[in-house]
Formats: C-alpha cells, sequence, structure tokens
C-alpha cells in the first residue's frame, strides 16, 4: 500500500492543465505507477505520476502522462470516460470502503464524477447523478490531439477539487486537519490503438491496460482496501514525517475475514459461525490487544477486534469497515 504526504499550498496552482507554475515546483512526485495487478504484471511502458497539494478550498491533484499517441472521443458529461484513455481518481476519506468518490477525465477534459455507496462487490449502486459543483479541471497536450501522423510527448492533467464537495460524505473533517489520512488512488487507463484511414482505433478483442499508484492484485479498482494513504501536512515541503496508522494490520485481517466469509457462503449458503471455521482462528494481528471475535446478527456477520490503542474496529458483511 503506497503512502504520500500531501502539503499544504503556499499558493494555489493556476489550473491550466501544465503543473509548470511554483506552487507545484516543490510538491513531490508519487512513485510511477505500476500496472494494477502489480508484480504480477510487467511495469507499464509509458511512465504516469502524481503531484498533490491542499489547501483550505480545494484538493488539487496534477497527473502526467507518457503517451505517443493522444487521442480522445468522449464529449457528454457522465460518459464511461473509460472506453477512451483516461486517467482518474478515487477517494475514501473516512476508510470505511463505503461512500467513496470517483472522477475521470480524458484528454478533451470530459468529466464523469460519481459516488459509489458501496463497492460493486456488495451491490454498489454507483450514483452517477452525484457530481461536483464547482471543481476546476483542466488538461494540457504536449504534441497534438487525435492526430495520428506525429508522435506526442503526452497529456497532464490539474483538478482542483473542493472540500465542500467532499465533506458531504466524508465522515470527518474536509478540508482535513494537519495529519489527517484518507485512502486515494489513481488510474490510468490505456487502450491498444492501431491507425485506419487516418484514425485511431481500438483493436479489437483487447482488454484495456490499467495502471495505477497504489497497485490492487487484481483487476478491480472497487476494492478500496488497497487503495493509498494520503496524510495531509502542514510542515513545510519536505519535512514531514509519515504515520503509519495502527489499524492497518487490523483492517488487512478483517478483509481476511470478510473474503472467507464470503466464499464461505457460496459455498455452504450461509456465514461461518468462528473464525475457527474460517481458519483464521489463529492468524497474528499486528497492534491487537485481544484475539478477535466473530458474531451473527440479524442475518449478518460482525467481525471485531480491540487495539492497542483501546479503540475498537468492525467489519460486517458488505465489507463496511469502522473503528471507534
Amino acid at each position: 500500500m503506497k503512502n504520500y504526504l500531501c502539503y499544504r499550498a503556499t499558493i494555489p496552482p493556476t489550473i491550466n492543465g501544465q503543473l509548470t507554475d511554483p506552487a507545484w515546483q516543490d510538491a513531490p512526485w508519487t512513485d510511477t505507477f505500476v500496472d494494477i495487478e502489480g508484480d504480477l504484471k510487467p511495469l507499464p511502458p509509458f511512465r504516469t505520476r502524481v503531484k498533490m497539494l491542499w489547501d483550505d478550498d480545494y484538493f488539487y491533484i496534477g497527473a502526467e502522462m507518457e503517451e505517443p499517441h493522444v487521442w480522445g472521443t468522449l464529449t457528454e458529461h457522465d460518459s464511461v470516460i473509460f472506453m477512451d484513455n483516461d486517467f482518474e481518481v478515487f477517494i475514501d476519506p473516512d476508510w470505511d470502503n463505503h461512500e467513496y468518490y470517483e472522477i475521470e477525465i480524458n484528454a478533451l477534459n470530459t468529466i464523469w464524477d460519481l459516488r459509489l455507496v458501496k463497492p460493486y462487490r456488495d451491490g454498489g449502486p454507483a450514483l452517477n447523478e452525484w457530481h461536483v459543483p464547482g471543481m476546476r479541471t483542466a488538461v494540457h497536450i504536449d504534441g497534438t490531439l487525435n492526430d495520428p501522423s506525429d508522435t506526442d510527448k503526452g497529456w497532464s492533467v490539474e483538478m482542483a477539487i473542493p472540500w465542500n464537495v467532499l465533506r458531504e460524505y466524508a465522515n470527518r473533517p474536509s478540508p482535513p486537519q494537519n495529519g489527517d489520512q484518507w485512502k486515494v488512488n489513481f488510474s490510468r487507463v490505456e487502450w491498444d490503438t492501431e491507425i485506419i484511414d487516418g484514425q485511431y482505433v481500438k483493436i479489437p478483442d483487447r482488454p484495456e491496460h490499467n495502471w495505477v499508484w497504489s497497485p490492487q492484485g487484481v483487476i478491480d479498482m472497487h476494492r478500496p482496501e488497497k487503495w493509498g494513504v494520503v496524510q495531509f501536512v502542514t510542515e513545510p515541503i519536505g519535512t514531514a514525517v509519515y504515520r503509519e496508522d495502527i489499524s492497518l494490520g487490523a483492517r488487512e485481517f478483517l478483509m481476511q475475514a470478510y473474503y472467507a466469509q464470503q466464499d464461505f457462503k457460496k459455498r455452504s449458503g450461509g456465514w461461518a459461525v468462528s473464525l475457527e471455521e474460517l481458519n483464521l482462528a489463529d492468524v497474528q494481528i499486528p497492534n491487537a490487544a485481544q484475539p478477535p471475535q466473530l458474531e451473527l446478527i440479524n442475518e449478518d456477520f460482525v467481525v471485531s477486534l480491540i487495539l492497542e490503542d483501546d479503540s475498537k474496529i468492525h467489519i460486517r458483511g458488505d465489507s463496511k469497515i469502522w473503528r471507534i
């Protein structure tokens, strides 16, 4: 799981798609994107990387994508943008796997903004009617658009996402406080194309490539537990220290229990009544103060455990995680 220290902007970036103004100068780049499946697949042939900043009004995201052939076709808001090459943002402010945001953009600066009530694995739904009023976006193309006669260098994206919209389902301060951590991931969808009659055409029967910041392990961006961690800080750039959340190991165990229960139910028609049935009774969990407990409640299950800081963390059958 990747992490990133998101520093406070001393001046707001100019949203023109170029990432060349002074606001971005010292902001660190993320690691270069990898295949969505991680080490199971080769590294992408074209580099993708991101910078982030924040202030009282916006969460700023700047992405740079190497691309020898920049193209785009979709111009209608809320089109299924990943049918073009695109850049995608996923945000789960409170780490609960539910009520998270997705924003997609193509080289034409066409936006698809939506909210997921739950991941698709748990029934969704995706709410296309959710929008981000006040969001500012821009695309810069280092080359030409939809012109196969030349070779481009790439394209870049800038976004200014207003905190007052993200606040709606954040269940925590938005804008964040110094040291707050949000779950975030980025994806780049890339299609293989050929040139026919002077136009880019997708090569038939080839799936898209999915290149991401924090690898998912499977071809599925809608596993928020795999997303990276962005820590918002107010210290001068280059001086903050990343703080690993004490619950990370527990969350990994809870997701193990979730997937084990889903598999058990498919095989047997009902939930397991004990962690022994799931072969999870003897798992060592970092920072756990007591062994985990499994309960069946109202035709659902809840797995809980207490951490060394005396907080209690739970997961239920629709993968919602909460900590009190």
